[in-house]
């Protein structure tokens, strides 16, 4: 043996043995100790079960049946075998007998509505309105001529446009013909 395997106890031996006879000659250590610990999960699933049919077979200790259950109970339930072919097949036609839906869009692929795509606008910029030489410029006759209370009004209404930040939503993506 090897100068490790000395140490080892003997269901780690064991575990090697069966990997050295399946042909497998490289793993990591851990290996083992992941397959004794499977191992050890396993027996202690199956004499659990057979504990359980052992009392309720009203037996004060476990007997080889029991386990025998408990063992056939596992594999029956944690390994089960697909249908057969013949099944399938069967399955398979009696549902290709139905024909596929009409597509209602068309031809081509069916696409979400455009407010539901990753193209449809995503932000928005506040711009905020400068205020331009057109809309203050009045002549000195216009000044004359209107109250000082008009005028007083018309430079409130000029400010609160000029101070209300304007929203324009804009898309990602490159623009789509329609």
């Amino acid at each position: 043996m090897a100068d490790g395997e000395e140490d080892l106890p003997r269901d780690a031996k064991i575990v090697k043995t069966l990997l050295k006879s399946m042909g497998v000659e490289n793993y990591e250590p851990r290996v083992v100790h992941q397959f004794l610990e499977l191992w050890y999960r396993y027996v202690v699933d199956v004499l659990t079960d057979a504990q359980v049919y052992s009392e309720h077979a009203g037996k004060a200790t476990i007997d080889s049946d029991d386990v025998k259950l408990a063992i056939q109970s596992k594999v029956n339930f944690s390994f089960s075998q697909p249908p057969p072919r013949e099944v399938l097949l069967e399955l398979a036609r009696e549902r290709n007998k139905i024909p596929l839906p009409r597509s209602l869009s068309g031809p081509g692929m069916a696409l979400p509505p455009e407010a539901d795509t990753l193209i449809s606008p995503n932000y928005q910029l506040a711009i905020s309105k400068k205020r331009t030489n057109e809309v203050v410029e009045e002549t000195e006759e216009d000044e004359e001529a209107s109250d000082s209370k008009q005028n007083s009004s018309q430079e409130q209404r000029t400010d609160m446009q000029q101070n209300t930040p304007q929203r324009v939503s804009f898309p990602l993506g490159p623009k789509r013909p329609r």
